[in-house]
């Protein structure tokens, strides 16, 4: 069966819960989307916000104080938060990337530590670690177990793949600039590699299929060899040929929307995973506005949703949402972000007046566009 571009826009929208609000709970929701990318730490909320109805940003401080989810390095080694029940399987399913990423970097050589001793100081950090720690403590842990100055850099890549989360502190969104670090609420045990990654893959096809093998390599940052090495064993998925006859993979009961659905306007956070779940992302990115909205850096800008595809990027500003839209939009299309726009400075209004502020350097380099205030 072939698949159009515009099938699976719908398909990735409805899967990620952006085509109607839902009324479950934050930490179901986000079991159901597999993962919200946490770099920043307004984004989750953001992003709930954008799909389940009522939001209360008090319930996902609660989950997050709780450890009912868990913000942590995982997919694409970035922080992500997913479901504490989740943690210990996607943890070994991205661990070989998560180790691969810091231990073969000469930035881990200049401490002088060989991979096993690095290795070594992991159970003393779990222990530690089962009270929340800052920096400072953990560096201080480490150089009593080595009795010596601790180099800089052996934290930073201990802290990507050993079972470490960041742990939540009053502020405005759980987390802030300040970093501290607790021990993973449940911690992984060495299990088959190649099941992890079909385990991993199936979620992702439940919250993100169909999609290709290639897909999911950008997803998780994972080597294709291995990709395809867990592809292999799994004959029960349902196979697809998509734009270009690219291989398409899904679940078997996984739900392909009709094209013509409506979609509602949307106001997304910065890093929202439906941008970068892809190795194809002009499935919600059109091509033409990817160097726009992905920065050379890394940043991925606030962006807005027109019929389920990005069509401009959004700040707040002065007690308003700016909208920059990068096609002409319908009189329809601005009353529906209009009506977004009071929403999200709903949210916003006692817990950050500054959201993004320090990445308005982005919006000095915008291509010429119409640039509205909402909701006015």
């Amino acid at each position: 069966m072939q698949l159009t571009a515009r099938q699976l826009n719908r398909s990735t929208l409805a899967r990620q819960m952006l085509i109607d609000r839902h009324p479950i709970s934050i930490p179901e929701a986000i079991k159901r989307i597999v993962a919200l990318q946490a770099q920043e730490p307004a984004s989750p909320y953001i992003a709930m916000w954008n799909r389940i109805a009522p939001f209360d940003p008090g319930e996902m401080d609660r989950a997050f104080a709780e450890y009912e989810i868990v913000k942590a390095s995982l997919m694409r080694i970035t922080l992500h938060a997913v479901h504490a029940d989740d943690y210990t399987r996607f943890h070994q399913s991205v661990l070989y990337a998560l180790r691969a990423s810091r231990l073969n970097d000469r930035r881990f050589a200049e401490t002088g530590m060989k991979v096993a001793e690095a290795d070594a100081l992991i159970p003393a950090l779990i222990e530690f670690g089962r009270e929340p720690r800052t920096k400072a403590e953990i560096e201080e842990l480490i150089g009593d177990l080595l009795g010596g100055e601790v180099h800089p850099r052996l934290w930073w890549a201990l802290r990507t793949y050993a079972p470490m989360t960041h742990a939540p502190f009053d502020g405005a969104w759980a987390f802030g600039r300040k970093q501290m670090f607790r021990t993973a609420p449940t911690l992984p045990e060495r299990v088959d590699r190649v099941e992890s990654t079909r385990a991993l893959l199936t979620r992702y096809l439940r919250g993100f299929g169909p999609a290709s093998r290639h897909d999911f390599g950008r997803f998780t940052m994972m080597a294709q060899v291995m990709v395809k090495e867990a592809l292999e064993g799994m004959r029960d998925l349902v196979r697809y040929e998509g734009p270009g006859g690219v291989e398409l993979f899904d679940v078997p009961d996984g739900h392909v929307p009709d094209e013509d659905i409506p979609i509602p306007p949307r106001l997304m956070a910065m890093w929202d995973s439906v941008l970068l779940a892809y190795d194809d992302r002009s499935r919600v990115l059109p091509d033409e506005y990817r160097k726009i909205v992905i920065r050379s850096n890394g940043d991925v800008l606030p962006t807005i949703l027109v019929e389920g595809r990005v069509a401009g990027v959004w700040r707040h500003i002065e007690g308003a949402i700016e909208a920059t839209a990068f096609e002409t939009l319908s009189a329809g299309d601005w009353e529906g972000l209009a009506v977004e726009a009071a929403g999200l400075l709903d949210l916003l209004a006692d817990r950050d007046d500054a959201v993004y502020r320090r990445y308005a350097r982005w919006w000095n380099r915008l291509p010429t566009g119409e640039v509205r205030r909402l909701p006015g």
